[in-house]
């Protein structure tokens, strides 16, 4: 595998452990709201080659527990599951960020990983705004990581236009009987569509309502703002 870049410690992308985060170039879909929008629509090397990347993170072993893989879109790269069943040899917790459009690549990827956080971005009926005009598969990995005995999240970023209460109800129903959901506000920072760098995020007292709606469905809803 190659890789857009490698963050050494992060405190906040796995609950609880003091991770280091690798960054996979492209994505599939579009997300207008994306911050990370250069390494998912356009990936410029130089790329940080898969042997490298491993020298660095076995270096850093007295200092970090886990290794976050995010993107981009990880599960793009056929080449993952093998990629994670290493750092798994190398003793590392390992978790995986994904949006759910490619559960085999899922699926195989759940015997190397401790936790996966998979993004429910709006309502299924929204993603063909998002570049996803088929949900089957976002449907198929929600029951896979439902029905699996990993450690997951799903993950909602509360982005005005694509999450409305509405919405919250939607993504409540796909996602019932989760064992966690997390709520993350939304940064008008450096994003792919640049009028949403003006857009003004939530008021807290709107994501705890949303947070209240989620709370019939999911076992714990987490909020992140």
């Amino acid at each position: 595998m190659k890789f857009s870049g490698l963050q050494k410690t992060s405190l906040v992308d796995y609950p609880d452990k003091v991770a280091s985060v690798l960054f996979t170039p492209g994505c599939n879909l579009r997300c207008p709201f994306c911050h990370n929008w250069q390494i998912a629509t356009a990936p410029k090397p130089p790329f940080l080659q898969e042997g490298a990347a491993l020298a660095i993170l076995k270096k850093r072993k007295k200092y970090i527990d886990a290794v976050v893989v995010t993107g981009g879109e990880p599960c793009m790269h056929k080449e993952l599951p093998r990629f994670l069943a290493k750092l798994k040899d190398a003793g590392f917790y390992v978790k995986l960020d994904t949006n759910g459009c490619f559960p085999d690549t899922l699926q195989e990827c759940l015997d190397y990983v401790d936790y996966v956080a998979m993004d429910v971005k709006t309502s299924l009926e929204k993603y063909k705004l998002l570049g996803a005009n088929d949900t089957s598969e976002i449907s198929r990995s929600i029951d896979l990581l439902k029905n699996s005995n990993i450690d997951y999240e799903f993950r909602t970023t509360i982005v005005p236009e694509f999450v409305t209460a509405k919405d919250i109800e939607a993504i409540g129903e796909i996602t019932k009987g989760s064992k966690r959901h997390a709520l993350q506000q939304f940064i008008p920072d450096d994003t792919l569509d640049k009028r949403f760098q003006t857009l003004k995020p939530y008021a807290p007292e709107i994501i705890q309502e949303f947070t209240a709606t989620l709370k019939k469905y999911s076992e714990n809803v987490v909020n992140r703002i």
